[in-house]
């Protein structure tokens, strides 16, 4: 975190010419309005002034023996800890080009010699006041940072704890849906199916929360191996059958396996994604297609449904974290949550790419490709 700003503490400016007549013009100038101010007659002694103890801004003269303003410039811009120090040449040179090379190296200003004190001072107290709000502004950056960050945490903890009683839960709903003593009504039998639906889908969300944030931080490692994508789909289309609901389900597997490196859970977990998707948004009596391509180095999975379709201007919206609170604060029907987001990460990971083509009213088609060789055989 950046530094704490001293609000009661008089801003600092360091002076940097060869001609002490003009320091000492300035020194008076600017004690005056209150800054507390240092003097460097060369640009050896203004580097050695600013590290050890860096200035609030820095005037800076351009025709110096040794070490000119711009090589002063220069250095004190490749130094992490000088860097922000706004610079304000004061020089004799008026040409345009010197203009551009002070501005060009980093200087925030350039005022002419011979100079107006009242100029000087407006200058001065501009860009000091410009630094003070930058710093306020990244102090209150890094706040709202960690304030996230401990949100996050306290999320996350959260998710990963109601996991476990989750699965539970749908571990123990299976054992009654059953029936094996013959006592649930058809009605009951209904009640519990539709319980197994919203655990199944509560479960379905914690995990793409908590693997949305492995993947973002890089912390989720692939175990890749070679996998029947095939054999995927149709253990993906077993799995989500209590989610069908009158909606068919229409997938032709290629003859023959297709193989890919990849890592199989995650993989799953992404058609399961899409899958999850279109039967949400796809009407009782609807039809959803899943269907394999091999093209040349690598393999396209399709999940098609006829359902409500997507607008144009929310089809990309669709794998972005960020544009999920946009979608349900402006009402929008088509609000998938982190599951997108998921996959899109996962399918990056693997060295693939994902989209979706859509038309309202007329459904829409989700995709990724894969390479058959694994992440970076692209």
């Amino acid at each position: 975190m950046n530094e704490i700003i001293d609000l009661k503490k008089p801003p600092s400016v360091l002076m940097v010419d060869d001609t002490p007549a003009n320091l000492e013009l300035l020194s008076v100038m600017l004690k005056g309005q209150g800054y507390r101010v240092r003097a460097a007659v060369s640009g050896k002694l203004a580097l050695q002034a600013a590290r050890s103890d860096p200035p609030d801004l820095i005037l800076l003269d351009i025709n110096m023996p040794e070490m000119n303003g711009y090589e002063v410039c220069e250095k004190l811009k490749s130094d992490e800890k000088l860097k922000d120090i706004p610079i304000i040449f004061l020089s004799a040179l008026s040409e345009t080009m010197d203009k551009v090379k002070a501005f060009g190296l980093g200087g925030v200003d350039y005022i002419t010699k011979p100079f107006q004190f009242e100029e000087v001072e407006a200058r001065v107290e501009t860009h000091l006041e410009l630094r003070r709000q930058k710093r306020q502004l990244q102090e209150n950056y890094d706040k709202l940072r960690e304030l996230e960050k401990l949100r996050d945490s306290l999320v996350h903890m959260i998710i990963h704890d109601l996991r476990s009683p989750l699965t539970g839960t749908y571990a123990y709903l299976t054992l009654i849906s059953k029936n094996e003593d013959k006592t649930l009504s058809v009605k009951h039998a209904g009640h519990v199916a539709g319980a197994m639906k919203a655990v199944m889908q509560m479960i379905q969300m914690a995990c793409d929360v908590l693997d949305t944030s492995k993947m973002e931080a890089g912390q989720m490692r692939l175990k890749v191996a070679q996998c029947d994508m095939s054999r995927i789909l149709e253990d993906c289309i077993s799995g989500l059958k209590p989610l069908f609901e009158g909606r068919e389900i229409r997938f032709k597997p290629p003859e023959g396996p297709v193989m890919v490196q990849a890592d199989r859970e995650i993989i799953l977990r992404v058609v399961q994604n899409l899958l999850s998707n279109a039967l949400r948004f796809t009407y009782a009596g609807g039809v959803i297609r899943l269907g394999i391509e091999i093209g040349g180095d690598h393999v396209r999975v399709s999940v098609k449904d006829n359902g409500v379709g997507i607008s144009p201007e929310y089809r990309q919206k669709m794998f972005d974290k960020a544009a999920q609170g946009e979608l349900r604060a402006g009402h929008q029907r088509y609000s998938p949550g982190l599951g997108l987001t998921f996959c899109k990460l996962a399918v990056e990971a693997h060295g693939g790419s994902i989209g979706v083509d859509s038309e309202e009213g007329k459904g829409s088609s989700f995709w990724f490709e894969l390479p058959e060789n694994g992440p970076g055989a692209r």
